[in-house]
């Protein structure tokens, strides 16, 4: 996003566009939750007028969407081989993007909006955070043995999702304020062969 591209008879958008229209949808999800950002709100706020925004995003869904998922940092998800490390970059750095004021206020509504429009993609794309192919790359990168062959690694990444929306979202949840490393050793205790004693990978 940000980059250049011709528009019209040859008009320049402006570069700065996605950045400021990005930025207003944050600010005002954050305070009008997700009803109250619309198109007209972020054109408002951003100074980018409603058509320009129109042009760049089809609909206030997708404009949410890019400003709430702009996807992990690389270089803080980058597995180092160090399975019980990674995980917990790897969550750490997943709870910091879903968590803010802005995405909790927009991934309710996303979520109804997805259900009600049928939408065509599949529900595992819904909330588009690049995470999946990342948390798949963690795995590969661990010693060999330290993951049982036989756990479907797409169930363990959903149990790890639902484990942090439910802390962001659900308020009985949310409320027991457990850490973040309470994750990572469910998640440690669905990868680890049956055989192996649970806490051998992550001591050090």
């Amino acid at each position: 996003m940000g980059s250049e591209t011709s528009r019209g008879a040859g008009r320049p958008r402006d570069a700065s566009m996605d950045a400021r229209a990005t930025a207003a949808a944050l600010e005002i999800l954050a305070v009008e939750g997700f009803e109250g950002t619309t198109v007209q709100a972020v054109a408002g706020r951003s100074g980018v007028h409603a058509s320009a925004l129109y042009r760049r995003w089809p609909s206030r869904v997708q404009l949410i969407e890019d400003a709430v998922f702009p996807g992990l940092s690389v270089s803080a998800v980058a597995p180092s081989g160090d399975l019980h490390k990674d995980l917990r970059r790897f969550i750490r750095s997943y709870v910091a993007v879903l968590g803010t004021p802005a995405a909790r206020a927009a991934i309710p509504g996303l979520l109804t909006h997805y259900q009600s429009s049928g939408r065509s993609c599949q529900p595992e794309e819904w909330l588009p955070v690049s995470a999946r192919p990342q948390f798949q790359d963690v795995l590969c990168a661990a010693p060999d043995g330290s993951i049982d062959p036989g756990v479907d690694v797409d169930d363990v990444f959903d149990f790890m999702l639902s484990a942090i929306l439910g802390r962001m979202l659900v308020p009985t949840i949310a409320s027991r304020n457990r850490p973040t490393e309470r994750i990572v050793e469910m998640v440690l205790r669905l990868l680890q062969p049956a055989t192996q004693p649970f806490g051998a990978l992550s001591a050090s």
